[in-house]
């Protein structure tokens, strides 16, 4: 360990005091040495001072960090007194705290080593359940504000459809058609109307250009009045004065303006007639173009017809379309029945594991106690060893006993060396018993690790589960987006409508919505893009799951398998055991008989062996304790197998189930084939079973003739010491009743054996049961994969046909578009014809008016 660690986890505790220890005497890294390190602990004063700590109240706390901490275990207690130790005494007596592990002072709080844990365990409880229940207040609040934001959003889901459905029901009823077709009318310009306000405006304007004509022409008239009075006042002047020669070249002047205006008039006689003539022409024209508008109206009619009958079209394919979004509802309510029973199994998997984690914990539990009565049965079978080789050596020393008594205390130095090897044995006993406690417990880690991997793959199943809602959600708003793009193909078929009869500003306003028709086009394709590739991924992470799944149930039954095998490799050693023990009862048959031989030489020594005897009664109450005990372990042993068989065919029940869930999930064949080869194996296991019954039962009938042995042995010792001594009636008394109590011991076993045997059988029962409903439900988790892959097949097809409908729709849009845009620039042509038209005649008469004003 670095200097850096150790630094910090000196900083990160609070210790007494610091012991530098030398591990070993090599001077090796790693290398530890129990019993050096235990002597300098013992040397240094380590342990004394530990030992004098544990015995004392090391830990203290003043009262204001006692009440302030651990005043949630009982506020009323802490509040019923302002005196200190009256408070917290009544707090320790309210949650049962004995007062040998604390003391009150003046100002502290004394503690034992340890008596700090309960305090702090007993609050970890109150603060767990409180903190849970503020999760709870507050998952409710989320959880509330979600609900109501859905059931919201389900209400207006309603609304939506009924009024769908209203226009579904009313599109083809003749009113709503007129009232459809007349409505963009209403605001519509009508070009007749707008022809006779700019004659209006025209006429208004002429007039007032009329009006300033007739000013000018009263004002002409008044200077040509004013002229003509000049020339009077000139000719009166030149007749005055006599003057004949001006008023001769005023009358030449007079005669060349005569001359030039007669030209001028000619002229614009001339010219009148040319005006004429290309006003004749002019009407000839308009008469030729008012020929080519009807053209053109019955152009615009025929496109009306061609229009109604698209929209006919358009009709038929809302028709289909909304029988298409009935079947896809139906789909989906198939789809949230069959997400509904996956959460249903996803529950009782849950349920399953739950329980086999309690049974698994119970099994641990069982195992335990299990090793621990056996080291004691080993311990009381080396105990009854120890007895029947005593018994073997006094029975040598009373064949000795006719010498001397050295042999006999020889003997007694032999049955010390026996006793000695037969701790050994003993110690060679616990260790084995100790790997065999090691082996289960690497059996109980690779069953955790087993549970974390089913738990890993139940997250995984609901990670996938998420990836299925959110899948969902994006098919749903595509849907939302679909039936939106229908309205707007609906709107833009009014519009289309309306455009009949539209000006520049219309038609400009027509390419706008072509743009954004060609947006929502590519949003929609960039959708079902975005909607495909969440589809791959999405199955790309299951299989990859479903393969992790599948790599993980091979290494289960591998570890299972392993499992397996150590268990019968500890069956093996339990057979070995069970023979080492008859064969100590054989030998143990084989010393009783040379006790029979024996007897006769009793009556000589029997002076001799009083010492011996006393031992010998130590002996026999010693076992009378032993077998007391061992009666009690024995029934307590075949409680536990019992419960034992009962937790594994609990845990055979729920792995079968966990199987089941995994079979629907994956859906495939093989696991039909394991759960028949661990139906195989429970058989097995039930054979294997019915052979422990059958060795129970041999077992039983050996105890029986032991007992008749014991009876008959009974019989003769009664008769003997019925002839040789009375001295001898108390230890024909104690054998016949530890004879009786082997009988009752043996009946109890019997007893158990039978219990066992019909455990056995109802378990091979249930396991019959649970395996044809298995096979049952591997069927309709078959037939209901099938169904689900017919289903997502016509799901593609459907789409696909959708596909195809919405690229005709567009093209038939395209087309309609294509023909109302050249409708529109003939009609803008021939309007603009008719202006220019309007615009000449208007020229022309003017010009006539001039003309006429000027003659």
């Amino acid at each position: 360990v670095s200097l850096g660690e150790l630094m910090t986890t000196l900083h990160a505790c609070e210790p007494h005091f610091v012991r530098c220890l030398v591990p070993n005497t090599h001077k090796k890294p790693g290398d530890v040495e129990p019993p050096l390190i235990m002597h300098q602990l013992t040397c240094n004063g380590v342990l004394e001072g530990i030992r004098i700590c544990m015995r004392g109240f090391p830990n203290r706390m003043l009262y204001p960090d006692f009440k302030s901490r651990y005043a949630i275990l009982g506020a009323s207690e802490i509040a019923s007194s302002s005196d200190n130790k009256t408070a917290v005494y009544a707090l320790m007596d309210k949650i049962e705290f004995s007062r040998e592990r604390y003391r009150l002072g003046h100002t502290l709080v004394f503690f034992r080593a340890g008596a700090l844990a309960f305090l702090e365990e007993k609050r970890d409880e109150i603060v767990i359940k409180l903190v849970r229940f503020i999760q709870g207040e507050v998952l409710k609040r989320i959880r509330t504000a979600v609900y109501e934001k859905k059931r919201d959003q389900r209400e207006l889901i309603k609304v939506a459809q009924r009024n769908f459905r209203k226009y579904i029901a009313l599109r083809d009823w003749g009113w709503f058609v007129i009232i459809q077709k007349t409505r963009p009318l209403i605001g519509a310009p009508n070009p007749e109307e707008e022809l006779r306000l700019l004659e209006e405006k025209a006429n208004a304007t002429y007039g007032k250009y009329k009006e300033a004509l007739d000013v000018t022409k009263d004002l002409e008239q008044s200077n040509a009045e004013m002229e003509g009075e000049i020339k009077d006042m000139t000719t009166t002047l030149a007749k005055a004065q006599g003057d004949v020669s001006q008023y001769t070249e005023r009358q030449a002047k007079a005669s060349a303006e005569k001359a030039d205006v007669e030209s001028q008039l000619g002229d614009r006689q001339k010219v009148l007639a040319a005006e004429e003539a290309s006003r004749i022409e002019m009407a000839a024209e308009v008469k030729n173009h008012g020929g080519s508008i009807n053209v053109v109206k019955k152009d615009i009619q025929d496109l009306e017809l061609s229009i109604q009958k698209v929209e006919q079209d358009k009709a038929g394919r809302d028709h289909n379309v909304s029988s298409l979004n009935d079947e896809i509802a139906q789909q989906d309510a198939v789809i949230n029945k069959l997400n509904k029973e996956k959460k249903h199994i996803s529950e009782n998997q849950a349920k399953s594991s739950e329980d086999l984690q309690s049974a698994d914990e119970k099994v641990a539990h069982l195992t335990s106690v299990k090793s621990k009565l056996e080291s004691t049965l080993d311990e009381i079978e080396g105990s009854v060893e120890k007895e029947k080789r005593s018994r073997g050596n006094l029975e040598k020393e009373r064949r000795k006993m006719e010498g001397e008594l050295k042999l006999c205390q020889d003997q007694v130095a032999e049955l010390e060396r026996e006793k000695r090897n037969v701790e050994n044995m003993l110690t060679l006993k616990d260790k084995d018993a100790s790997s065999l406690v090691l082996k289960l417990e690497d059996d109980q880690a690779l069953v955790a690790k087993s549970q974390k991997g089913i738990k890993e793959i139940q997250g995984r199943i609901e990670e996938l589960e998420q990836e299925l809602e959110a899948e969902r959600q994006s098919r749903s708003k595509a849907e939302h987006q679909r039936s939106d793009l229908s309205r707007e193909i609906d709107d833009l078929g009014h519009r289309l409508d309306e455009a009949g009869g539209a000006t520049n500003a219309q038609i400009e306003l027509n390419k706008k919505r072509e743009s954004e028709l060609n947006k929502l086009r590519k949003d929609l394709e960039e959708a079902n893009i975005q909607h495909d590739s969440l589809l791959s991924g999405l199955k790309k992470k299951q299989q990859d799951a479903i393969q992790e799944m599948n790599d993980q149930i091979e290494q289960l039954m591998k570890m299972k398998a392993k499992v397996d095998k150590d268990k019968s490799i500890i069956l093996h050693e339990i057979d070995d055991t069970r023979a080492a023990t008859e064969e100590i009862n054989r030998a143990k048959s084989s010393a009783e008989k040379s006790v029979k031989a024996l007897q006769a030489t009793l009556a000589e020594t029997c002076k001799k062996i009083d010492e011996a005897t006393m031992v010998l009664s130590d002996f026999e109450n010693s076992k009378r304790k032993m077998a007391c005990e061992n009666s009690d372990l024995l029934r307590a042993a075949g409680e536990l197998s019992n419960n034992l068989q009962m937790l594994t065919n609990a845990k055979s029940a729920l792995a079968s189930q966990l199987e089941e869930v995994k079979q629907r999930a994956d859906n495939e064949a093989r696991e039909r084939s394991l759960l028949l080869g661990k139906f195989r194996n429970l058989e097995h296991e039930t054979d294997g079973a019915r052979d422990q019954f059958d060795e129970l039962c041999n077992e039983r009938e050996n105890v029986l003739r032991q007992a008749a042995k014991s009876e008959g042995e009974s019989h003769m010792w009664r008769q003997k010491y019925e002839t040789e001594a009375v001295a001898k009636a108390e230890e024909l008394e104690m054998t016949k009743m530890k004879l009786t109590a082997r009988f009752t011991e043996a009946e109890s076993t019997i007893q158990n054996q039978n219990a066992k045997l019909h455990s056995l059988e109802k378990s091979k029962a249930k396991i019959q049961a649970e395996s044809e409903e298995m096979n049952i439900c591997l069927d309709q988790a078959q037939v209901m994969n099938a169904k689900m892959e017919r289903q997502a097949k016509q799901y593609d097809q459907l789409i696909s046909e959708w596909k195809t409908k919405v690229e005709s729709l567009g093209k038939d849009l395209d087309q309609s578009q294509r023909d109302t845009r050249n409708a529109s620039s003939d009609l803008f042509k021939v309007k603009s014809a008719y202006d220019e038209c309007v615009m000449q005649l208007d020229e022309v008469r003017r010009e006539n008016k001039t003309l006429s004003n000027e003659i």
